[in-house]
Formats: C-alpha cells, structure tokens, sequence
C-alpha cells in the first residue's frame, strides 16, 4: 500500500514540485508506472494549491469607508 504524500511547506513549494512533475512528464522518457504517480501526486498538488489559494481568497479586504471589509469574490474568480 502506497503511503500518504506529506503536504507541501508551502503554496510556492508546491508549486515548484508541480513544475518539475509537468517537465519530466513532458520528456516522455518516463515509465507508465512512474507517470501515473507522478499524475497522482500532481493532482494531489493542485488541490493544495487550489485550497491555499482559496484561503488566500477569503482574507483579501479592501478599505471601504475608513473600514476593513472582506472582499467577497465568487467562486472561480
């Protein structure tokens, strides 16, 4: 049995083991096995990313009348 993959340090982190996950699966000289879990864990990585990037959403504020407000976006934006 597989073990889980540790979360990245950070959005940055991640974002750079996704580059190098899409340059070497780019190369096309990587085994059918490797590829897959080189799929997984990309797909594990974009879902950190789209979380850490959601969490990032919900603390933009604007200065609205001498008051912080949150910026309400809808999803997807």
């Amino acid at each position: 049995m597989a073990k889980a993959a540790k979360a990245p340090a950070s959005f940055e982190s991640a974002l750079a083991q996704l580059e190098d996950i899409i340059q070497a699966m780019d190369s096309g000289d990587m085994p059918l096995e490797t590829a897959l879990a080189s799929y997984k864990q990309g797909t594990e990585l974009i879902k950190f990313c789209q979380g850490k990037l959601a969490d990032a959403e919900q603390q933009l504020k604007i200065l609205e009348n001498n008051e912080l407000k949150t910026l309400d976006l809808p999803n997807g934006q």
